[in-house]
């Protein structure tokens, strides 16, 4: 008994190593996680906000492969925060109870995801911390026939520069206007002017038209801070929901497609068209002297550089 007692005021993460079925799963965790939020079923907890604490501890499928180090085969700590962003979002709550089956509920519809403990508190209701912790395994999605909240990803402007606008003197009164769009802003580039080093073997020149473009992304990076060069789509995401202007680079994401383009490096353009439609982007706006995609899965629009005016 008194063990039990000792695992009932314990953190989550000790909670689910001692819980566990058939010996401790993988976890990730976000620890003392707090947001200012309005909630409570009392008078007094109306019309104001009152800091919220999270603590949570996911349970995860192991990955057998080799894991490459490579962000996008895991489950990310930012799907548990999202999740706490969604359910926050969602409506106004009177309990906390409510709150955590929600959040859980979430973060169980992740495909790694076997078991969670969701552990949220109260830090200005009296003199210490008030609140409730729960734990849901996918087992019980089954007795839940309700669908995931609808995805929240953004649908962002893909903007394609060629070397002239990269050089530009309006690159920066351009990157202002981008900000100041309400969709997020993902930048493609093409090559540079000198032309990237020949192979005779179209695998190996893949590989170095795709660098190219990455180091012609780099090159864009340079000429303005606010450019971010990003590779993978957890990082994608990540940025398209906290206002970053990205800079694709496009290596890891057109060679780990599973539906890949059709036309390689050597059309960045066509490029840019097969990636805008990938991440289900609103439009691609070329600027600059290029000719646009024979088809593109996005509506397309063309700026020259002395008229663009975004």
């Amino acid at each position: 008994m008194s063990n039990e007692i000792r695992l009932a005021f314990e953190h989550p993460s000790e909670r689910a190593d001692a819980t566990a079925p058939d010996g401790p799963l993988d976890r990730i965790s976000v620890r003392d996680h707090i947001v200012e939020v309005e909630i409570g079923a009392f008078q007094a907890e109306r019309g104001v906000t009152q800091r919220v604490c999270f603590n949570v501890v996911v349970e995860v499928r192991p990955i057998t492969d080799p894991l490459d180090d490579d962000v996008d085969r895991i489950l990310s700590y930012d799907k548990v925060t999202e999740a706490i962003e969604a359910a926050l979002a969602e409506e106004r709550l009177n309990l906390l109870e409510t709150l955590a089956d929600r959040i859980a509920e979430l973060i169980l519809w992740e495909p790694q995801a076997v078991r969670t403990f969701v552990r949220i508190e109260k830090l200005d209701r009296g003199p210490g911390a008030l609140g409730v912790e729960i734990v849901r395994s996918v087992e019980d999605l089954a007795t839940k026939p309700v669908a995931p909240l609808a995805d929240t990803t953004p649908h962002p402007h893909v903007v394609y520069l060629t070397n002239a606008a990269i050089q530009s003197p309006n690159l920066g009164p351009w990157l202002d206007q981008l900000e100041a769009r309400a969709e997020p802003v993902i930048l493609c580039v093409g090559h540079a002017e000198a032309d990237s080093p020949k192979t005779g073997h179209n695998m190996t020149q893949r590989r170095v038209d795709l660098l190219a473009l990455e180091q012609n992304a780099w090159v864009l990076a340079g000429r303005d801070d606010r450019c971010v060069v990003v590779g993978t789509r957890t990082e994608l995401d990540w940025a398209m929901k906290n206002g970053q202007i990205s800079v694709w680079a496009p290596s890891k994401i057109v060679l780990d497609a599973v539906d890949g383009p059709e036309t390689g490096p050597d059309d960045p353009v066509a490029l840019a068209a097969w990636f805008a439609g990938h991440i289900e982007a609103s439009d691609l706006l070329l600027i600059g002297e290029t000719p646009p995609p024979a088809s593109a899965p996005v509506p397309v629009l063309i700026q020259d550089i002395a008229q663009s005016g975004l």
